[in-house]
């Protein structure tokens, strides 16, 4: 671990402490209080699904008609387009891009070991944000980093952590904020830890584009998304089944069908009521056609208690 990049023994214990003095406060943003039936708010979900899960090879402005007919109100850009294409399709269809996906967080990670990786990561996330901004969208979803054998624990948050701060005045000025998913990349891997590092920011212009599925294999949605409370700012909606995970290996567990799962929707929608939030809920599961798609919105509909 060199001296440059890690955080210090006596900056890591401090952490392990505060994180377990920071239970109570933290819990001051995520009201546990229970909201019964009778007074749950009502729901205002916009549904939307990422752009490569698109199979239909159709123009920008034909593609997004038939997903506003199909019932989705927005898309997730999660790889680069043609701009101006993408917008005029926004003003013929009425869908929005409320999105972009860093496109180079995994290929080019904030935590590489290698300062021009790291810099071309740095470059690639202002990129994002840059076209976040030109489509109209609010957020850029990132992978913070990566932890491996090559990559401690200790160096992803320090290295992260520094790259971010590079890039907050950029989405600050142009009003993008950085989101961070819960992945299965090692780091990161409980709520108040997640809730932690992005208070560390002391930043407006961060929080937690929390993935709902993700989460299925070490732990229970709905615990998670009372403690990050108002960090939350957008949703990824996926099913994952322990079962298929036991039988056929982890990455079994993401099975192609909302509701076919462990996931506990009535107690993610709970959650989801007692910290207020409203907003978007973005399809990240297995795509396809016209029918698939329509099959998907249905089930977002039915999961959400969009209908009800």
């Amino acid at each position: 671990m060199s001296d440059q990049s890690s955080l210090s023994r006596r900056s890591l214990l401090a952490t392990a402490a505060g994180t377990a003095a920071a239970v109570s406060a933290l819990s001051l943003d995520a009201p546990t209080r229970t909201v019964h039936a009778a007074e749950a708010p009502a729901r205002k979900f916009k549904k939307a699904v990422k752009y490569s899960m698109v199979g239909e090879k159709l123009p920008f402005v034909e593609l997004f008609k038939l997903l506003k007919g199909l019932g989705y109100d927005g898309i997730d850009m999660d790889k680069p387009a043609n701009i101006e294409e993408v917008n005029e399709a926004q003003k013929a269809s009425g869908l929005i891009v409320h999105g972009v996906v860093d496109y180079v967080h995994w290929s080019q990670p904030l935590s590489h070991p290698d300062e021009k990786v790291r810099t071309e990561g740095i470059k690639g996330l202002e990129t994002s944000i840059r076209d976040s901004k030109a489509y109209g969208g609010t957020t850029v979803l990132l992978v913070p980093g990566v932890v491996n054998k090559d990559v401690s624990y200790a160096d992803c948050y320090a290295r992260s952590q520094e790259a971010i701060r590079k890039v907050l005045p950029l989405a600050k000025e142009l009003e993008i904020k950085i989101l961070f998913e819960n992945v299965w990349n090692k780091f990161l891997l409980s709520p108040l830890e997640t809730a932690r590092y992005i208070d560390e920011f002391e930043s407006p212009w961060v929080g937690s584009y929390f993935d709902i599925g993700n989460v299925v294999a070490f732990g229970w949605p709905e615990q998670w998304i009372r403690i990050l409370g108002k960090r939350i700012g957008k949703l990824d909606i996926k099913e994952y089944s322990t079962d298929e995970a036991n039988k056929k290996g982890p990455y079994a567990g993401f099975v192609r069908d909302l509701g076919a799962g462990n996931v506990n929707w009535p107690e993610v929608l709970k959650a989801l009521d007692e910290i207020g939030f409203t907003g978007w809920g973005t399809a990240e599961m297995p795509g396809g056609d016209r029918t698939r798609l329509e099959q998907l919105s249905q089930q977002m509909d039915k999961v959400l208690a969009l209908n009800s």
